[in-house]
């Protein structure tokens, strides 16, 4: 029987480090960081994470505010009013929440933001300067996975599989995992025999949205398993993994909520202060 991976526990150290910082700033006569959040449309797990950005931010001292905006704004409206955000100097992060409306072109509202305030890490910029491995902003969901998983193991020689490879979470934590050192496999909807692919990993990180998918049928004795799916499922939040199985022969498994999710706000708040930094220094 293996062990539940707590992102809230991991979250509590990286806060107290954060509030520290603000503090020690804010006391010495500096504005405190300023993060905006743009929701468009009613999605629910959007506005559940705002909720939760909303608090994190209180508890560091981070001035936060949601904009919200109907789903049938027009796409250059939108980007009219990221614009003005990235104008005002008091503003340190911008962050966009996803998914957007079917009608918007979410690259084109991504691309909007201005890169140095793009604290979510998904402008085409920041993801190019991070494939390059040069300092940018990571994206807070594969950041969050690979704080965890560092927080347990030397990744260095592991077997990591990641499912799914979308560019807000799949590509980008291939790439930091790869980065410390592992031996990377990515599976997607093409794969063949998944598996079998799975059970080979040290390490199994599942985003793709599919609550329940990953069985202890998928998973070698002893692994570490992280799981990024949130998926509202009769008004609870469901993850990939099936927890119970799985934690029968892994070795740790992040629950949901309160594993990946938990450190992802976190690290939306580690970014913003990294922006503030730049311009209150």
């Amino acid at each position: 029987m293996g062990t539940k991976l707590s992102g809230k526990d991991l979250a509590v150290q990286h806060k107290s480090e954060i509030k520290e910082l603000i503090a020690s700033r804010v006391i010495k006569g500096k504005r405190p960081p300023r993060l905006v959040s743009i929701i468009v449309g009613e999605d629910g797990g959007s506005i559940s994470y705002t909720r939760g950005q909303k608090k994190v931010s209180e508890e560091l001292g981070i001035l936060y505010e949601t904009k919200m905006f109907s789903e049938n704004i027009s796409e250059d409206k939108l980007i009219d009013e990221i614009k003005e955000l990235n104008q005002d100097n008091s503003v340190d992060g911008i962050i966009i929440q996803l998914p957007l409306p079917k009608a918007l072109n979410e690259e084109r509202v991504l691309d909007a933001v201005d890169v140095e305030k793009d604290v979510d890490g998904l402008t085409d910029f920041n993801l190019g300067k991070m494939y390059k491995d040069k300092k940018s902003f990571m994206p807070c969901t594969a950041r969050s996975v690979l704080e965890l998983i560092k927080s347990q193991v030397d990744i260095k020689g592991k077997e990591a599989v990641i499912i799914g490879r979308s560019n807000i979470v799949g590509k980008p934590a291939a790439f930091l995992l790869l980065k410390e050192n592992a031996t990377i496999t990515i599976c997607h909807s093409k794969t063949i025999d998944i598996e079998s692919v799975c059970k080979k990993a040290d390490i199994l990180v599942s985003a793709i949205g599919k609550p329940g998918f990953v069985t202890k049928d998928f998973v070698k004795e002893g692994a570490i398993v992280i799981d990024v799916g949130t998926t509202m499922v009769e008004g609870k939040v469901k993850g990939d993994v099936n927890f119970e199985e799985v934690i029968e022969v892994a070795s740790l498994v992040t629950p949901v909520p309160g594993g990946v999710g938990a450190m992802t706000t976190t690290m939306l708040m580690k970014n913003t202060c990294e922006a503030w930094l730049k311009n209150v220094q």
